[in-house]
């Protein structure tokens, strides 16, 4: 068997997330029926993480093992020619056959997007927020982030992992044209963290949470006293790191 990565990027609004579940069409399920008549045998596909229902992706990863080697260009034009406009595969490339799309990450960085005046143009990729939101104030909130490695407070409950631990190496804010956007870079990440610790951060902008009162959120290690997530179409994984 010879093993690939698979770069692509998606627009998750029409999928229930990433991974194949029953009942419900995902990214994975559609890419692996697509490599399947392609190379005519299944060809099961590891994500190097999942992303939600609705989340999209500008550059996600996946681990595919081919009964041959492939041609790569040919590959990626039919695949880009038979998956649905929503999925678009930009790089394949040979690895070392114990290379794992997941387990050898080093890290993942998601941005999410927000704006402050309505546009038609952006309610599918952004979450729009009132105007005279305090981005100092999430900032010096989102700071908080990088003393902490326990993540409880913005994990979906009743996960299967094993740890709440992540490594956050970048946590901030910054102005993009009409968008405000938050970058965050950790090593790992929750079910639903990113949206979690989102949600939180805009209640500090708005003035119900105080930046202290984000320091004890985390401390608490409870998802019920973080704010309510932040909507799925706003936020993008944007790099894997190997």
């Amino acid at each position: 068997m010879f093993r690939y990565f698979i770069y692509f990027s998606y627009d998750g609004a029409a999928y229930h997330g990433w991974q194949v579940q029953p009942n419900a069409v995902t990214v994975q399920q559609v890419m692996e029926e697509a490599l399947a008549k392609l190379v005519r045998v299944p060809v099961p596909l590891v994500g190097a993480g999942r992303t939600d229902a609705g989340v999209n992706a500008s550059c996600m990863v996946a681990h595919a093992d081919f009964p041959n080697e492939v041609d790569v260009p040919q590959l990626i034009y039919k695949l880009n020619k038979i998956l649905p406009p929503d999925i678009a595969v930009s790089n394949i490339r040979r690895v070392k056959d114990d290379a794992h799309a997941r387990f050898d990450a080093v890290s993942r960085r998601y941005n999410y997007r927000v704006i402050t005046a309505k546009s038609p143009f952006a309610r599918r990729y952004a979450c729009r927020v009132m105007p005279g939101v305090d981005f100092d104030a999430m900032n010096l909130a989102a700071e908080i982030l990088y003393e902490y490695t326990d993540f409880t407070s913005f994990s979906k409950l009743h996960t299967d992992v094993k740890t709440n631990d992540c490594d956050v190496m970048q946590a901030e804010w910054s102005r993009e044209g009409d968008y405000w956007v938050f970058t965050i870079k950790a090593n790992r990440f929750l079910r639903n963290m990113v949206r979690a610790i989102v949600g939180t951060l805009i209640e500090v902008g708005r003035g119900k949470v105080s930046v202290e009162r984000f320091r004890e959120i985390i401390e608490c290690k409870d998802r019920c006293k973080a704010g309510t997530s932040a909507p799925a179409q706003g936020l993008f994984l944007v790099d894997v790191e190997y």
